[in-house]
């Protein structure tokens, strides 16, 4: 009896003298990890950007294969955040601060603390030198868990060294895994569709793609309005020595629709026309190397290319449907022949239509606006 009393009194003794131990360990952590990613710093910062990636590369799924994970209607940029829930707890992470190829400021909340993390993006030789550095408080229950992984320090560093290994392997995977292929001649059909017209940096067109696109997608749904084929975007102005794209972002749809004065979404028509069509299979990163291979395909061949036409890229499978960027389809079309776009915008005041003339340049050579030619083949298709 003597000696289970004594085992019952070292066992307190344990237990008090670890709740001792832990309580007297440091309340905050500070830790940096740093690894140069085998890709350029655009294409590291633009896929890090988008926390739908996260759940992909990230360390803490291997840890627990049953967390779940919920985002924010808009995953890029700042204000942008996921929550997660697992065996170790609930958490999220939203970003409050970025700056386009250079840094990311997040703030991470776990278990009721708070955190800062810091990503930086660097040129290096080799690829984009990525450097991860976290610092926030402990509660006593994460101090308790850190005193088994070898202190706080060891344990954030631990994870954050896993998490840059698993993001070089997934980019060397699925950003450097693609294909282009020219298809040829062929006839692309027209109809209706919805757009908002966007001008920025060139650099800054994929990020703008990713945050109104889902936006367009939930008006559709709101209102009921049936999508007939893929997402596409029309090139209006691609001026490189300027750095400044013009463009919309658009969505095919069967009718003509009318939105309201002053609204940032507007209806158009795009007449069919013959273009030669490139096929990308993988991520955008690799769009100018199809638009070149497209282009170069037109000359070699002594292709006419309609320079006042539409040049458009249809996303057949986009991030939205695919998280995997190596299985993402886009088609690039290029005007050749006679056939040109012509643009019907509804006057939201009347209900009338008036009818003007758009020009598109692809990414590549700037121009002036040209009044197009009237298209020789007409289809009754919508955009495919």
């Amino acid at each position: 009896m003597k000696i289970l009393k004594y085992i019952l009194l070292l066992i307190i003794l344990a237990v008090i003298g670890m709740t001792v131990y832990v309580a007297t360990q440091p309340g905050e952590y500070e830790s940096e990890q740093s690894r140069v990613i085998k890709a350029q710093k655009s294409v590291v910062f633009s896929y890090v950007n988008d926390y739908k990636n996260w759940e992909d590369f990230g360390s803490w799924k291997d840890d627990d294969p049953n967390m779940q994970f919920a985002y924010s209607d808009t995953t890029i940029g700042k204000g942008a955040y996921y929550t997660w829930k697992g065996s170790s707890g609930e958490g999220k992470t939203e970003t409050v601060f970025e700056k386009e190829n250079d840094s990311i400021v997040q703030k991470v909340t776990f278990s009721g603390n708070e955190g800062k993390s810091y990503l930086t993006f660097k040129d290096t030789v080799g690829g984009t030198k990525v450097t991860w550095h976290s610092k926030g408080k402990l509660g006593f229950m994460d101090k308790a868990y850190a005193v088994f992984k070898g202190g706080a320090k060891k344990m954030i560093g631990t994870m954050q060294e896993r998490t840059l290994a698993k993001l070089d392997k997934v980019i060397s995977f699925e950003i450097n895994t693609y294909s282009i292929q020219v298809d040829g001649v062929v006839q692309k059909s027209g109809g209706y569709y919805f757009q908002q017209k966007v001008t920025c940096k060139i650099s800054e067109v994929q990020k703008n793609v990713g945050l109104i696109l889902p936006s367009m997608l939930r008006f559709f749904k709101d209102n009921n309005i049936a999508l007939t084929g893929s997402p596409f975007i029309l090139y209006n102005i691609f001026d490189v020595p300027n750095n400044k794209a013009s463009f919309s972002v658009c969505l095919p749809m069967r009718e003509e629709i009318f939105t309201a004065e002053g609204s940032d979404y507007t209806s158009g028509k795009l007449e069919p026309f013959q273009a030669l069509k490139t096929t990308l299979k993988g991520d955008y990163s690799h769009g100018k190397e199809a638009w070149d291979k497209a282009l170069a395909h037109i000359k070699k061949n002594n292709l006419s290319e309609n320079k006042s036409g539409s040049y458009i890229e249809v996303y057949v499978t986009s991030a939205a449907q695919v998280k995997n960027p190596s299985k993402w389809v886009t088609e690039i079309y290029v005007p050749v022949g006679q056939a040109a776009a012509t643009e019907v915008i509804p006057s939201p005041a009347t209900g009338t239509t008036s009818t003007s003339t758009t020009t598109t340049t692809p990414p590549t050579t700037p121009k002036k606006a040209v009044t197009p030619a009237k298209p020789v083949v007409r289809e009754t298709q919508v955009i495919e």
